[in-house]
């Protein structure tokens, strides 16, 4: 049999060791310290913005009053409602809208991109555009609307709106648009907004010597 001695650790490697293992759980403090100094970093700065934009939020209203500009329709007109030997219906469009901007220090720029369409149900009926223009403070603003195109839905469509007609003696046509605009503040110039338009138009006919508009009833909502 052969003793085998097996060194032990001199006291230099002991205390080396403890050293080593003191030494992990401080650096995993460290890192964990750090990064909940971050994350405060971050909590305050996103606080602090949200204070800066709704204390920049309060004063603009304070200042400018901003009011919900207002829009109504006000005369549509049919110059044009054929079917053609294809089947396919042509119709025209004239509508009348009135822009009013109420606010005292408030102007609105109408910008290029614009898209309006005349629904029955589910098929559309034509399509135009909003002008381009900037309407000043306290101002009202008449704008004529050409919306004009044409469907395959031919007969079958012709039949049903004739048999609307008839049964109710009233059509409800929808209109439906997005208009880019701008608000501008005093000098400044706030970033493009979509106006959303949706109309509810009812007409008596779709004959262009005696439509009239009976009523109608419009929603509006800005999106970024």
């Amino acid at each position: 049999m052969v003793d085998v001695e097996v060194p032990l650790p001199s006291p230099w490697q002991a205390e080396k060791s403890g050293e080593n293992d003191q030494q992990q759980p401080k650096s995993s403090r460290r890192r964990r310290s750090c990064y909940y100094r971050c994350l405060c970093y971050v909590v305050l700065t996103l606080v602090v913005l949200i204070i800066a934009i709704g204390a920049t939020v309060g004063i603009l209203y304070l200042v400018f009053h901003p009011k919900i500009p207002n829009y109504t329709v006000d005369h549509v007109t049919l110059s044009n409602f054929t079917v053609g030997d294809d089947t396919t219906i042509r119709a025209t469009f004239n509508v009348t809208v009135t822009a009013r901007n109420p606010n005292r220090r408030i102007g609105i720029y109408y910008g290029r991109g614009s898209h309006l369409s005349a629904w029955y149900n589910d098929t559309r009926l034509c399509t135009g555009a909003f002008p381009v223009f900037y309407q000043g403070h306290r101002s009202t603003t008449v704008v004529s609307l050409l919306l004009s195109g044409e469907t395959q839905s031919g007969n079958g469509l012709l039949q049903e709106l004739q048999q609307q007609l008839q049964e109710m003696g009233t059509l409800l046509l929808d209109f439906r648009g997005g208009v880019p605009v701008r608000v501008k503040l005093g000098r400044l110039k706030l970033p493009k907004l979509s106006l959303k338009v949706r109309c509810n138009i009812v007409v008596n006919s779709l004959s262009s010597n005696s439509i009239g508009l009976k009523s109608s009833h419009c929603k509006f909502k800005l999106k970024l």
